[in-house]
């Protein structure tokens, strides 16, 4: 496991590495356009950042696809997710509004933080937006 503080992609990278790890296969550019709603030419700019920090694999005309680091700092991404919408659920949001308001500062909240939130309630096994995986938690008891 790569060392990481969940503070390293900007939130447009964040959203690429969680819809790869959503597809969990191969995904061709002009796809991951569409679905993100962004124009090609931003698309390829994004993937080459992604790759050249390990991210991801892109292999032109054929697609992009996580690399082994990419794919667990997209697990810890997608748990982050689900560790503060269900810790804002708790605190009155709706399932909806707790996903729409962690996806707007998700990227600000670091490992060490989520590791900590996520000991504080018991490790919790599932959110409102799925099962939540312990593999990354440093702080599994």
């Amino acid at each position: 496991m790569g060392k990481f503080t969940g503070l390293e992609l900007t939130p447009r990278k964040i959203q690429y590495l969680k819809f790869l790890l959503e597809k969990d296969e191969t995904v061709r550019t002009t796809d991951i356009s569409s679905q993100l709603n962004v124009d090609p030419s931003t698309t390829t700019k994004v993937i080459n950042e992604l790759t050249k920090s390990g991210y991801v694999n892109h292999v032109p005309y054929r697609g992009v696809c996580l690399t082994e680091y990419g794919r667990e700092y997209a697990e810890f991404l997608l748990r982050r997710h689900r560790i503060l919408s269900l810790l804002l659920s708790h605190y009155g949001l709706s399932t909806n509004d707790a996903c729409e308001e962690v996806s707007r500062f998700e990227g600000h909240v670091s490992k060490y933080a989520v590791d900590r939130i996520c000991k504080s309630m018991g490790h919790p096994q599932l959110s409102n937006c799925g099962e939540i995986k312990h593999d990354s938690c440093e702080l599994v008891d």
